[in-house]
């Protein structure tokens, strides 16, 4: 009688936590105070291998704001989503994404690096990613070092052209002249020049250039300060932060009064892990 008594309250505590959790996978995980954007750098890419169509969907489920990839031009002019120029670190192939076609790339496996569960994922194109997300979140696109891709900005306009409502999708680079040529060539896109290190204290003349064309001019949170902030504000721009295993992310972002964070969507904050851009 005493076991069952025991047993009894055993499972009734599991079902209690189960009502309070909200046991289910479309639970938002809260990597942002609710007045700041949430991005899934890379997807939720500490759930499930990043840049892939599992890590996207893993970012729709925890109700992501903005899914952020980045893209990178094969050698058949195909947009595809990866990080690295080269395919060795996040798949089973080897070699430079600008000397590959989309055909060679569909053939590696995206997936397994990351865990057996993901075998058999495939990397993306970004005409893929946006045809199949489009209407569900928005999209933050960083364009990978322009200058070894000749067209790129062309190529990518192109994709975001067949699209009447631009209103959700972000354009971002290191590069700040290619993201001037993309906001000539639409204008109607958000541009974001992402921040250097050595950025970290730019002048009041610089953020006014910068956000002559760009929405949002983002800092690695470790190299930013309220000032700047503030500065980016004043000249009608917004901020989104990211940062390399920095688990004062949030505190920094809520202190600085920051618009949003860019992160690998860790289940608590002093959990996260972070990747550098």
């Amino acid at each position: 009688m005493r076991k069952e008594r025991a047993l009894f309250v055993v499972l009734l505590a599991i079902t209690c936590l189960f009502v309070l959790v909200g046991y289910n996978n479309q639970t938002k995980i809260i990597i942002a105070p609710q007045e700041m954007i949430s991005v899934a750098h890379r997807g939720a890419s500490a759930y499930a291998p990043e840049n892939t169509r599992a890590a996207f969907q893993k970012g729709v489920d925890m109700q992501a704001d903005y899914l952020e990839c980045d893209v990178h031009l094969s050698i058949d002019d195909e947009l595809i989503v990866m990080h690295d120029d080269k395919v060795d670190r996040t798949t089973d192939g080897k070699g430079y994404i600008r000397n590959m076609t989309l055909a060679e790339l569909k053939t590696l496996d995206a997936g397994k690096q990351f865990g057996q569960a993901f075998s058999g994922e495939e990397i993306m194109t970004l005409q893929e990613l946006i045809e199949e997300f489009y209407d569900e979140v928005g999209l933050v696109i960083e364009v990978k070092n322009p200058t070894n891709y000749p067209g790129i900005e062309e190529k990518v306009v192109q994709v975001l052209e067949q699209y009447d409502d631009l209103s959700r999708i972000i354009i971002q680079s290191f590069d700040v002249e290619s993201m001037k040529k993309i906001h000539t060539l639409l204008p109607d896109v958000q541009i974001a020049i992402l921040m250097r290190p050595t950025d970290s204290f730019m002048t009041s003349k610089k953020i006014e250039e910068y956000s002559a064309f760009a929405s949002y001019i983002n800092f690695n949170v470790s190299f930013t300060n309220k000032r700047m902030v503030d500065l980016v504000h004043k000249h009608g721009s917004k901020v989104l932060v990211w940062s390399k295993k920095d688990r004062r992310l949030i505190w920094k972002a809520q202190k600085y009064g920051v618009d949003g964070i860019i992160s690998d969507f860790s289940e608590r904050p002093e959990e996260l892990h972070l990747a550098q851009e």
